[in-house]
């Protein structure tokens, strides 16, 4: 490997920071399914759809997702700039029961585990953490109220 390959390595592993959860007790099928709407999107965002979703794999998911950032942070890196550029919902060992059915017979049920991976990566462009949607508005309202309250108030101490 020559010494240029070598850099570039090195500098695409600063660059990202890793957080692993394993033997997550629920199946890898379910967990693809909240994982595939955040991936290759900016933490803020992916941390907005993630407290947003009603499922088990979400709050997983969004407790992978701060070890991740909190990660970064130690290594350095610019939390506006970071993106997941990687994540990964890989099967880990299954538990084997058995439930007794009618006749003597009895079927096997398999309780899935999952191993979470996640990398996020500090991109070129720096993303905006988004605000509630109308957070501005209602602050304006508050102001304009509170003017108009004050009005009415030195209206009445002049009619006085």
């Amino acid at each position: 490997m020559a010494k240029s390959e070598a850099s570039s390595i090195e500098s695409k592993e600063k660059s990202s920071a890793k957080a692993v959860a394993r033997y997550l007790r629920i199946s890898p099928r379910k967990v693809r399914l909240v994982i595939n709407s955040i991936r290759f999107k900016p933490t803020g965002q992916a941390m907005g759809i993630l407290m947003n979703l009603k499922k088990k794999a979400a709050r997983m998911t969004e407790k992978v997702l701060k070890s991740a950032v909190a990660n970064a942070k130690v290594l350095g890196m610019d939390e506006s700039r970071l993106y997941i550029s990687d994540i990964r919902a890989d099967g880990g060992p299954v538990f084997k029961r058995f439930m007794s059915r009618s006749m003597g017979r009895a079927d096997r049920i398999l309780k899935r585990t999952t191993h979470l991976s996640m990398t996020v990566s500090e991109g070129l462009k720096v993303y905006q953490t988004p605000e509630a949607p109308g957070a501005t508005e209602g602050k304006e309202k508050v102001t304009k109220k509170k003017e108009s309250k004050s009005k009415t108030k030195a209206q009445g101490a002049k009619a006085s």
